[in-house]
């Protein structure tokens, strides 16, 4: 997974009462909006302004491949831009409560797609994983989370909670693709982590992922990553 978490300096952490608008991007709208998409990815990243430039073109490069997947689909959250006080019209006392909007600013995203039976994506694992899986995969149920993209606040202030940035995203795109399929049968998200990324490992399993065990045994030490799933 492409886990993002930027540390943007003087950010108020995740709020309820603040919550941002979360929504679908049609591929149209995907294409339309790279650039910002570039952007909120390429700030997370750090280093230098080469580091910044390589980031964003790696993630564009990795995502114009995703988007081609049949079923992939992006969320975008969403927080409205707000000047100061309204100049033109009302009195002083109107001026006081009456903001103009500037706009919308990304401030998270996630993404993924229905994984099919036979899928490269799972980099040798899927001999690990246990056979409710693969069987889930088999009539669309299983759909892997492979990018997420949040500020750093959101994996450290209450991530178990349900309003937290992370958990809507991920919980949207598994009800969207629930939605999608006929009976509206729960979906099992997944996703896979290096194994040396604990750093990912921890704020996911924060946000409620939990580690497969392949038919009641550990996953080797040998295989690159973990798998995790997510939902019932």
């Amino acid at each position: 997974m492409a886990l993002n978490v930027p540390d943007r300096e003087g950010r108020q952490a995740p709020s309820p009462l603040e919550g941002e608008r979360i929504r679908a991007l049609s591929r149209r709208q995907i294409e339309d909006r790279h650039k910002e998409l570039g952007d909120l990815y390429a700030e997370t990243s750090g280093g230098d302004p080469r580091a910044w430039n390589q980031a964003r073109e790696l993630f564009l490069h990795r995502l114009a491949v995703e988007v081609q997947r049949p079923g992939f689909a992006l969320l975008v959250a969403e927080q409205g831009v707000l000047q100061g006080p309204a100049e033109a019209g009302g009195t002083a006392g109107a001026q006081d409560l009456t903001r103009r909007w500037e706009g919308v600013v990304l401030t998270g995203c996630a993404y993924g797609f229905p994984v099919p039976v036979r899928e490269p994506w799972w980099q040798g694992l899927d001999g690990y994983l246990p056979r409710d899986l693969l069987r889930l995969a088999a009539c669309g149920r299983l759909f892997a989370i492979s990018g997420l993209i949040v500020d750093s606040r959101v994996r450290t202030h209450h991530p178990g909670r349900d309003w937290n940035l992370a958990r809507r995203l991920q919980r949207r795109l598994l009800a969207d693709r629930t939605a999608a399929l006929a009976d509206h049968p729960a979906v099992l998200g997944v996703t896979l982590v290096d194994r040396a990324d604990t750093a990912t490992l921890r704020a996911l399993r924060s946000w409620g992922w939990r580690l497969v065990r392949a038919d009641g045994r550990a996953t080797p030490l040998a295989a690159p990553c973990h798998a995790l799933v997510l939902g019932p």
